[in-house]
């Protein structure tokens, strides 16, 4: 592919967690997670993105919700557990995109908040439109995604450089 091409980035935040006597990184979904995670797999294979690199928390309830969002998408992307993410700050987790291979088109992230809204704020201050309301609107709760694209090489990746141009929360 051509790095003039657009790529993909989409941003997910992990469903519910319960809240057992586990340290945090262990936490697992909760009953609501558990039926979040496949709606919000649903909503991602609707959006026809196909996804060449899933990069995820090594966190339980990360691992869990990517586990149930990708068996309802076509075909599984190669997936890459990644410590780092797990109480990554936006810069961080830039530099870990900017790591991505260039013959990654569509890549999808999942991870956690505060990390993940403010990452998609970075990197889209300026977009607006109907996807830039309802993220303002409902913030981002669990099992929401945001859609961004970019153009040039993954290591360009950078604050400012992307458009928010879908985003998706479940009804509570």
């Amino acid at each position: 592919m051509s790095v003039a091409e657009p790529r993909r980035i989409v941003l997910f935040r992990h469903a519910k967690a319960d809240w057992p006597q586990v340290n945090d990184h262990e936490r697992p979904l909760a009953e609501r997670g558990r039926r979040d995670a496949p709606v919000a797999g649903r909503k991602l294979a609707d959006s026809g993105v196909p996804f060449d690199l899933a990069l995820c928390s090594t966190a339980t309830r990360t691992r869990e919700t990517w586990k149930l969002a990708v068996a309802e998408l076509a075909e599984r992307p190669k997936t890459v557990y990644e410590e780092r993410i797990y109480e990554a700050s936006p810069g961080e987790l830039i530099a870990l995109l900017n790591e991505t291979q260039d013959d990654v088109r569509n890549a999808v992230l999942i991870g956690h908040n505060p990390g993940v809204q403010a990452l998609t704020e970075i990197l889209a201050p300026e977009s607006g439109g109907d996807a830039r309301e309802r993220l303002n609107r409902r913030g981002f709760p669990t099992a929401a995604f945001a859609v961004l694209t970019f153009s040039g090489p993954w290591k360009s990746l950078e604050p400012g450089t992307a458009t928010l141009v879908d985003y998706w929360a479940p009804s509570e």
